[in-house]
């Protein structure tokens, strides 16, 4: 039987800035990315920025308009769109139409740029819009927490929630830049602030075990919220993601999900505690049950096991939480795992350690080992508790 073949490759490539004061008119890191992309065409900018954003940086608005009157490399779309921060952005289907609509009045094209400030939501949302807009509108990213700046906000994914699942409905679309602005640090909150830096560590977990070390040196300056260590710690994060996503599976035609550690509970748990729970804060949950999980079933030493328990404690995350127990097989965190299987479209694959920086692909759980993980994390949560108040 005769056929036709085809095959072909595709360069992506995007750099991530680090800045301060992105928008202060004697800062030229924007204006020259334009200047290094000339193009004939008329090109707009179209802002969606993060609400919280807008309130806690009240000036944020007129400088962004300030700028691009000063610098007129880019056309700015005078009206911006602001959006609700959080998970809430990404469950409104309505705010993926605005901007869609958005494109269609004010004629964004495909030489045009759509810029998203805001927390990972917002710019996972924003990045969906603009990837299926045109079939691709050129999109760059502007993360303002920790969790944006050191792992969502310089991937490849987009995506909102659909019928009741994260990640539904989304895209492998490589934004156009990412300016990490280390200014937009400084009004979190200390949760939010903290949330982020469970990304690190899970990265850190499976791919290098010196920045784990470095991680558990610096506890004391991330708690004190240090600029130059959170600094250090966003790039070196950075850094490590960009590394696995220009691997041999950037867009994830496989199963294997190694960034996903910890993942597969810390999803389900952002939906059971209908996102009251941050999702660094629910990573912080998974790595514990993972890390646990992984020294009962022979593959962790336990000395190493408190090491990670330890460090995620010194950094105040809740590593146990009534929702995330799991008391018998009927515990609804255990549908996470069937969950995760369909979002990963084949074989369950889950990453557990077999040391630190080194992770180990299994494809099934036992169900009573995690019962046991589950009040392992539970008596060592008590006891770091008793501890500290003694």
């Amino acid at each position: 039987m005769s056929h036709l073949e085809q095959s072909f490759s595709v360069k992506f490539e995007y750099k991530i800035f680090f800045t301060s004061s992105l928008f202060d008119t004697g800062n030229p890191i924007f204006s020259d990315f334009f200047k290094g992309r000339p193009s004939e065409s008329v090109r707009k900018i179209f802002f969606v920025v993060d609400q919280g954003v807008a309130d806690t940086h009240s000036d944020l608005l007129e400088k962004i308009k300030t700028y691009f009157a000063q610098h007129q490399d880019v056309q700015l779309v005078e009206n911006i769109l602001i959006v609700p921060g959080g998970e809430a952005s990404k469950n409104d289907p309505l705010l993926f139409d605005q901007i869609v609509e958005a494109v269609n009045t004010y004629g964004i094209d495909r030489h045009s740029y759509i810029a998203a400030i805001g927390g990972g939501a917002v710019l996972d949302l924003v990045g969906y819009a603009a990837a299926v807009s045109h079939r691709g509108i050129k999109h760059i990213r502007i993360p303002t927490t920790v969790l944006s700046q050191n792992d969502s906000g310089i991937g490849v994914k987009n995506g909102i929630n659909y019928k009741g699942k994260k990640n539904f409905l989304g895209t492998f679309a490589p934004p156009t830049a990412v300016f990490n602005d280390d200014e937009f640090l400084t009004t979190l909150t200390d949760r939010d602030y903290r949330s982020g830096i469970s990304e690190a560590i899970k990265v850190a977990l499976i791919k290098d075990p010196e920045f784990f070390y470095w991680i558990e040196k610096h506890t004391q300056q991330l708690v004190q919220r240090d600029t130059d260590t959170m600094n250090y710690l966003i790039k070196h994060c950075a850094q490590l993601h960009l590394n696995h996503i220009g691997g041999d599976d950037p867009f994830e035609t496989g199963s294997a999900r190694p960034l996903d550690f910890g993942h597969w509970s810390a999803h389900k748990l952002e939906q059971l505690s209908n996102f009251e729970v941050l999702h660094g804060e629910a990573v912080a949950m998974g790595i514990a049950l993972d890390s646990t999980y992984s020294f009962l079933k022979g593959m962790l030493t336990e000395e190493k096991l408190l090491k990670i328990l330890n460090v995620l404690a010194a950094l105040s995350f809740s590593i146990s939480d009534p929702i995330i127990q799991i008391n018998d097989k009927h515990s609804p965190i255990l549908r996470g795992l069937s969950e995760f299987q369909e979002h990963l479209g084949g074989l369950l694959t889950i990453t557990l350690l077999t040391d630190i920086g080194t992770g180990k692909e299994v494809h099934e759980m036992d169900y009573e080992l995690l019962i046991k993980a589950s009040a392992y994390v539970t008596a060592f949560t008590q006891h770091y508790t008793d501890t500290i108040k003694q």
